[in-house]
Order: structure tokens, then sequence, then C-alpha cells
């Protein structure tokens, strides 16, 4: 995101056009921490609270893509830890000392979503990695080159929200399943067989409500004293219910031997590209075009709103240094590729630590810092019960509704895409599905209005990509290809 400061100075001006005032350290000079009117104080204040407003990313990326079914098999918990800690360390420290602006970026849960439920079933994990290293590289490209400005001009911005809101339906859906709060029945069902049942499903509930009504009151870090809290609340449970570790699942409230441990680095590294299993070209392709609308129209929308709260936007709404930014997030990806973690991209929480004053870099150095000493703390990561870590996914999903105020709702040609591309995310289990909906109902409906020249040649090129998505199974057979 790029900041540049609360006025009245620009980094230029305070940096070079004019003489430093005297006493100015050096690192005071290259975050410009004083031309931005902040302090070495704030910084630091404003990335620790940056960082408990975003660690539960460490229990929740993992939990996520521990469920993802790679070939039969699950993915190693403490690894996940690992390398969602050291790839959130990485991308936040390159975002304070290259960006210079006070942004955080961890693994993002609407690409980790995509992964989990859409590429691991159909390849191995080095090969879905190696989608997001890809994803990474196209968004770099588009920063390089300018075309992002392009994209972002093409893309309808109701349909961009359309997209955040539905990957928000998508993943609270996930959550709510995950708890068992809702059932796979005829087509979802309340709890197993119409009614909630077993006491991890009370303890969702119970951390679901806390960590709202922390939110209500603008209590910072409300979603990791949510999870702490209702972890707690599940091991008194656990203990005194005397309860068999499976009803948890894949985690159980049980304390560790020891609360550090050595990283474990077995993801790291591993990444391939090409021979893509069941999965063809042009589902690949797909693919990498969602997480690159998952990541980089995010991050964009992201950066921009915390760096207009932060003031440090001009009055037209543009920053310094944003394709610096930029860079960093869709280099985030590629990162989070090789890591192993899942692709990274710029967190909305971010905001929390420019509440408290942040204004530079230097407060991601501090995030960033705090996010490396988590690589020794996977043990504690693994206490926490999914139905507690599912709530938080329930409350991110609400924090991702809010974009549905930007929706002109009574404009047709806008509400019907955007109910499409918000409706069958969560209800195919597909992202790719919703955008692929939205996309094509946008183009269709402007085409039955006479306004065919609007949606622009890029979405019509897009429709006619989905259009062979979605039909691309009778295709197959009428083309005697795939058996």
């Amino acid at each position: 995101m790029t900041q540049s400061f609360v006025r009245p100075r620009t980094d230029r001006e305070a940096g070079a056009g004019s003489r430093p005032p005297t006493g100015r350290s050096r690192l005071d000079r290259y975050f410009h921490i004083s031309a931005r009117g902040s302090t070495v104080a704030r910084e630091v204040r404003g990335g620790v609270t940056t960082f408990m407003a975003m660690a539960y990313i460490l229990l929740l990326n993992p939990l996520l893509l521990s469920g993802a079914d790679v070939n039969g098999d699950r993915l190693d918990q403490s690894a996940l830890v690992t390398a969602t800690a050291l790839a959130a360390a990485v991308t936040t420290l390159l975002m304070g000392l290259i960006g210079k602006v006070p942004l955080a970026l961890a693994a993002g849960l609407s690409v980790s979503g995509v992964l989990a439920t859409q590429v691991a079933p159909h390849m191995t994990w080095p090969q879905a990695m190696g989608m997001c290293v890809l994803y990474g590289a196209v968004i770099v490209l588009l920063v390089l080159t300018g075309l992002r400005e392009v994209i972002m001009n093409a893309i309808p911005l109701p349909l961009k929200h359309g997209i955040t809101i539905g990957i928000g339906m998508f993943i609270a859906l996930i959550g709510l399943v995950n708890a068992g709060f809702v059932g796979k029945g005829a087509p979802v069902t309340l709890g197993t067989g119409g009614q909630l049942s077993g006491w991890p499903v009370l303890v969702f509930c119970v951390t679901l409500l806390l960590i709202f009504m922390l939110q209500a009151r603008g209590v910072p870090g409300a979603i990791l004293i949510g999870i702490v809290a209702g972890t707690l609340v599940a091991m008194v449970v656990d203990a005194t219910a005397g309860l068999d570790r499976k009803v948890w699942g894949l985690t159980a409230p049980e304390l560790p031997g020891s609360a550090f441990a050595a990283p474990d680095f077995g993801l790291f590294g591993h990444v391939a590209f090409g021979d893509w299993g069941s999965v063809g070209a042009m589902t690949v392709g797909v693919i990498v075009f969602t997480l690159v609308l998952a990541g980089f129209f995010d991050a964009m929308a992201t950066i921009i709103g915390v760096g207009t709260e932060a003031g440090l936007a001009d009055e037209r709404g543009r920053m310094p240094g944003l394709s610096k930014a930029l860079f960093v997030d869709g280099a985030g990806g590629a990162i989070g590729g090789v890591a192993g973690a899942s692709g990274q991209t710029v967190f909305v929480e971010s905001a929390t630590g420019v509440g408290e004053g942040a204004r530079t870099g230097l407060s991601s150095v501090v995030t960033g810092l705090l996010f490396a000493a988590g690589l020794f703390l996977t043990p504690l990561a693994q206490i926490v019960p999914g139905q507690v870590a599912a709530a938080a996914l329930v409350v991110i999903g609400a924090m991702m509704m809010q974009n549905a105020r930007h929706v002109d709702w009574a404009d047709r040609s806008v509400a019907v895409p955007v109910f499409l591309t918000v409706a069958l995310m969560p209800f195919t289990y597909s992202i790719t599905a919703g955008v692929g909906a939205g996309v094509i109902a946008y183009t269709a409906i402007k085409a039955a209005q006479g306004k065919w020249r609007e949606p622009g040649a890029f979405m019509w090129v897009l429709t006619g990509v989905f259009g062979v998505y979605f039909a691309l199974h009778p295709i197959e057979g009428w083309l005697g290809v795939g058996g």
C-alpha cells in the first residue's frame, strides 16, 4: 500500500528537497518516520498491534490447508505452521524494507480456499504450489508492464465487490462445515440430521459470539483473543467431559509437552511445474486466473483502503510507491509457493496498526520479526481445535461482506451478476464457478440492453473462456476426449 504521509510534505520533499532536521537517525531517514508525523514508539506499537490482529493466520491457514485431500493424504500440520510463519515473515519484512509502508502480508485465505478445495485434490502439493508461483509471477508481470491498470479498468467494479463478497461467503461456509454447525445433507443441513450435537459445536458457537462481541466493542486483536479464549474453553470442556480425542477432528485441545519446537521445513522448496495430473491446460489457466483475481484485486483494494485510512493518499486517492507495494504483494504469491504455505497477500488487519499510529515500513518490520518468532511456536498452534479456528473463518467471511454496501442492487445489470457470483461460490463450493457465472451474466445482460460495447473486449474474451470452462465436459464428449 502506499503510504505517503500525513501531509504536509511528500517523501521526496522531506528526504531530498529540504535539509533534514538535525538529530534524525538513519532509521528515521530511511523510513521517513518524522516526515510522516510518526515516532519509533508508534511504529513499534503499530507493528505489534498488527501482528496481534492477524496472528490467527498461524492457526487458521494450517487448519484450512491440512484439510486438503492431496492424492488421499493430509498435509502435516507442523510443517504448515512453519511454512505459514516463514512466508508471512519474509513478505512482511520485504514490504517494510522495500515498500516502506505499514502493510503486513500472510497467506490469503481466499487463495488457500481455492488450493485446498479445487487444486490439491487433483495434483500433488508441489504442483499446487507451482500454481502459486505462477499466479505470483503473473501479478508481478502485470505490475512491471503497467497492465494492472488495463485489467483494473476492464473488470467492472461491482463484479470486483461481488468476487470479494462471494469469497467471504465461501470461506464462511467452509468454517461452518468444519465446525459441524452445517452438515452435508440435502443439499446442506443444520448440524447432523437437522440438529446440533456435541460439545465441539457448542465451543464453536461460544467462540464465534465472543469474537463478534469483541469486534463490536472495537477490541484490537479480537480474532486472536477469541481463538485463545475458545481454545481455553475447549481445554476445560475436554478435561471435564472426558471426550474422545476423535470428536475434535484433526486437532484436539491438549497441552503439548513443550511450547517451543524446531521449525519443520518439510514443505519448503517443493515446487513442481507441468504434468498437472487430472487437471487440463484450460482448467490450469482458469485456476491461475482465479488466483490472480483473488490475490490481485483484494490486495489493490486493501492497499488503497488502508492507505487512505492512514491519511497517506492525496486528494485523488494516489499514493507514491504504490507500484512497490503491489510488486511485493505479487512476489508474495511466489514466495508463499516456495515456502509451501499458499500465496501471500496484504491483510486488511494492517489497519489496526495504522489505528495505533503506524505510518511507515518500520511497523511492518516489527510485524515481520514477530512472525519469524512464530517459527518456533508450532506446538502452541497445534492445540487449537478445528471448531475454534472455524469460528474465525466465519468472522472473516462476515468482514468481507461489507463490500455489499458498494453494490447498486436496484440496477439489474449489476445486481444479477453480483448475486450469481456471490451465491454460486458457496453453493457450488467453487470460486471459479462464481467468477465465471458473474462474468457471463454481466456481458449477456449488457448485450440484451443493447450495450454490448460497454463491457469491453477483455470482458468478452473472459466470457468466451468461462463459457468453454462450463461446457468443457460436453465439449470433450463431442470431441471424443477424456473418455
